[in-house]
């Protein structure tokens, strides 16, 4: 990853996004971005907690030199780390995923062979409310017995769905991936140098088609039968060949998960959102590392 990723321009991204607080009224300095933005980046990838991450900031060597932090006598401690997530947000989460991809198109990555898109389901710590409580939060309404502290500890963003006969709580994470290098990208990429959008049959609307033939792109989306109308032998070889480029953004999602990303320890829609897209991130760099350690050329 130090090999291949250009930290310093990803932190001077978040330093445009998100400047820095204003110190002029004194206080210990804060720790560079760039020290901070590898430890995001390491936290994520492992998967830790800010109480974990501190403490392999102390025990491990390796994790202390790939921070800029071998000659350092203190380490950023759990509230620092939880304090400069708050300062990224979102949108400085945006803006290293958006660095990213440039980083990559630089390194002649560049979005190839059609976008596929799907989405997953991100799980969240489950809230035990009762049926009249979930119906007054559908409503947007907050019960009226919880106080500002349990409001605080209710995660009412987060939704109930279910998939394969089994109940999910938590958030959905869409993705955009193309098909040559399997790199995730934001939602309708204009820049990929091929016009076909792959996606599932959950996909499959009329009104869909009709905005990706207005954009100019080609429909590769997956046939669904309908309730009296069963597909014909063509449509059902058309998704067969279809899904043979469709199923590559499961290596995606296996990828996340490989990192424990599947899951959210958070509340609330905006420190999701910023979770979510970390995940993103960390995929992206570690499909770059595969990409340059396995020499794929880039075309």
């Amino acid at each position: 990853i130090e090999r291949h990723v250009d930290f310093a321009t990803l932190a001077a991204r978040v330093d445009e996004s998100v400047p820095r607080p204003d110190r002029t009224k004194g206080g210990r300095p804060p720790y560079p971005t760039e020290t901070m933005v590898r430890i995001l980046v390491l936290k994520r990838l492992y998967n830790l907690s800010d109480e974990q991450m501190e403490y392999q900031l102390l025990d491990r060597m390796s994790y202390k030199c790939f921070c800029g932090l071998d000659d350092a006598l203190r380490v950023p401690d759990r509230t620092t780390i939880w304090h400069f997530e708050n300062r990224v947000g979102q949108a400085g989460a945006q803006a290293l995923f958006g660095e990213m991809a440039e980083q990559l198109a630089r390194k002649g990555f560049i979005a190839r062979g059609g976008q596929i898109i799907d989405a997953t389901l991100v799980k969240a710590p489950v809230q035990r409310n009762s049926r009249q409580e979930n119906e007054q939060v559908r409503q947007g309404n907050v019960p009226e017995d919880w106080n500002d502290a349990k409001r605080r500890q209710k995660d009412v963003d987060a939704s109930w769905t279910k998939k394969n006969g089994k109940t999910h709580f938590g958030y959905k994470l869409s993705v955009n991936v193309d098909g040559r290098y399997k790199h995730a990208k934001g939602l309708l990429d204009e820049r990929n140098t091929a016009r076909v959008v792959y996606a599932d049959k959950a996909y499959s609307s009329q009104a869909l088609r009709a905005e990706l033939k207005d954009r100019g792109l080609r429909d590769g989306i997956l046939k669904r039968a309908g309730k009296s109308k069963a597909l014909t032998q063509r449509d059902e070889q058309r998704n067969r060949r279809l899904s043979r480029m469709r199923c590559r953004v499961e290596h995606v999602f296996a990828g996340i998960e490989q990192m424990g990303g599947k899951i959210v320890r958070t509340i609330g829609r905006t420190r999701a959102g910023f979770a979510m897209t970390m995940m993103a991130l960390c995929y992206n760099i570690k499909r770059l590392v595969c990409l340059q350690r396995t020499e794929t050329w880039a075309f």
